[in-house]
């Protein structure tokens, strides 16, 4: 997206300046109120001077809010700025290709532990529905006998070993006496082990006692397994969501460290456009740098001494280096760092803007790191959306607060009756009421119009002071 698009998007109008003799091109910056440039050229000067002096200056006028809002950097391939910059980029992204790998892993993990935590829920399904209780762990006395006699299955085939093992319920069944084994086991309920002997006696007396006795044996055994297992399903559910919880805890802070390592990355990444501009050579030691702050304040009227309640005195300030990078001699300890000399070409802007515009020129100029940032959340959202509402129950279960977004109510069209149909053939359709914007009174409109003449006044002037400041500073002509 071009940097007039971006504008447009974020409703401002672009400025268009003569930026060559008799060449009005956009700038890709909003209208100003006043601008001015200045373009220093020194072979024998520290450059960054022109920075913090403007930066010093603006705070000298009151300009207490600062936002830096650019700060990009490009360097020919054969200079020694290039080199340490892609040394530090190596440090940084070899974090992140850590820390990303580590995120992945983690999210897969994260699959496994919902789909055994569903497994233990089907389990616990048949527990408690065998004992009357509900889905919340509340008694109902409402016994399904179809879980009970699912558990049973499960108990022959998993714990006895099925009909391959001769002591089990079916293998037993194969002997002369025992062919009713099987459909008194699946038939007979006792709540708890304690009462087998009891239940026995009492529903199966009429068999002989040889089929009783191992009837008694097998319900036994079978009950303090399901008591045991049932236990044992809950202490293990607990666990498993306590670690869901905890692993999903730790993505999120791993993806919280990786962030910082993404914006330094593109900070120090090389600016592609400016590497395609004729002052750099591949061969040649050089440099471009742009930086770039707002100063906001709120203007204060001399004569009232009245505040501005919502528009600021805004300065926005861009310098663009053109400088060859002097690498000088550090102790050993400390990193190298350059000191840059050259050409820089300083524009001051003036505007008069309230919050919501402020924060839209910092919503624009951050847009790109924005993305970045958001392609690896987005990613992530992606894997716990495909794990489905489930995931986040079992989290909300577990303590977590998820928050959900809400869905707008959909109102629904009643269908037009017939008087309302028949008017429409002949007179047309009746137009829909839109709801009335509230509008700002005529004393809000006045008093916002003051401030807008108050802060542009002040920003106005504030810039013209900076900007003869800072040629009389540094030896320039000024009238």
């Amino acid at each position: 997206m071009s940097a007039s698009d971006i504008l447009k998007e974020n409703d401002f109008k672009e400025e268009v300046w003569e930026e060559k003799k008799d060449q009005f091109l956009p700038t890709g910056y909003p209208a100003p109120l006043k601008r001015y440039k200045v373009v220093w050229e020194a072979f024998n000067m520290n450059m960054e001077e022109a920075y913090f002096w403007t930066l010093n200056h603006t705070q000298d006028l009151g300009y207490h809010k600062i936002d830096k809002t650019e700060d990009i950097f490009s360097a020919s391939e054969n200079s020694a700025f290039f080199g340490v910059s892609q040394q530090r980029i190596g440090l940084q992204q070899d974090k992140v290709s850590q820390y990303l790998a580590t995120i992945g892993k983690m999210t897969k993990e994260l699959f496994q532990l919902v789909r055994e935590l569903r497994i233990i829920d089907e389990r616990m399904q048949y527990y408690r529905e065998s004992m009357g209780y509900d889905k919340d762990g509340n008694y109902t006395g409402e016994f399904k006998e179809s879980s009970e006699i699912t558990l049973k299955g499960i108990y022959i085939d998993m714990v006895q070993g099925g009909s391959k093992n001769p002591a089990s319920i079916y293998g037993m069944a194969r002997e002369v006496g025992f062919t009713s084994l099987p459909d008194l086991f699946f038939s007979t309920h006792p709540k708890d082990s304690g009462e087998v002997e009891k239940v026995v006696e009492s529903q199966r007396g009429g068999f002989n006692k040889k089929v009783r006795v191992v009837l008694i044996r097998h319900l036994k055994s079978y009950l303090v397994w399901k008591e045991n297992t049932f236990k044992e399903l809950k202490t293990r559910r607990t666990f498993t969501l306590r670690y869901l919880r905890q692993h999903f805890d730790i993505i999120k802070m791993y993806m919280q460290w990786v962030r910082p390592y993404l914006k330094h990355i593109k900070r120090l990444t090389m600016d592609e456009d400016k590497m395609l501009e004729p002052q750099l050579i591949s061969a040649f030691e050089g440099s471009m740098l742009e930086v770039e702050f707002l100063a906001y304040k709120f203007p204060v009227d001399q004569k009232t001494t009245k505040t501005n309640k919502k528009v600021y005195a805004c300065i926005l300030a861009n310098f663009l280096y053109t400088t060859r990078p002097s690498m000088s001699f550090q102790q050993e300890g400390y990193q190298r760092g350059p000191i840059h000399v050259g050409k820089v070409e300083a524009t001051f802007r003036a505007y008069a803007w309230d919050d919501d515009t402020i924060k839209r020129y910092k919503k624009m100029k951050e847009q790109q790191d924005l993305e970045m940032m958001k392609s690896i959340s987005d990613s992530v959202k992606a894997a716990m959306d495909a794990l489905g509402d489930e995931f986040e129950s079992y989290l909300e279960e577990a303590g977590e607060v998820i928050e959900k977004e809400e869905e707008a109510k959909k109102e629904e069209k009643k269908e037009p009756g017939f008087m309302e149909r028949l008017r429409a053939e002949f007179i047309g359709p009746k137009k829909e009421k839109k709801p009335k914007e509230k509008k700002p009174s005529k004393a809000d409109e006045a008093k916002k119009k003051s401030e807008q003449g108050k802060a542009s006044k002040a920003a106005k002037m504030d810039l013209f002071l900076t900007f003869k400041n800072f040629k009389k500073a540094h030896g320039m002509v000024m009238w």
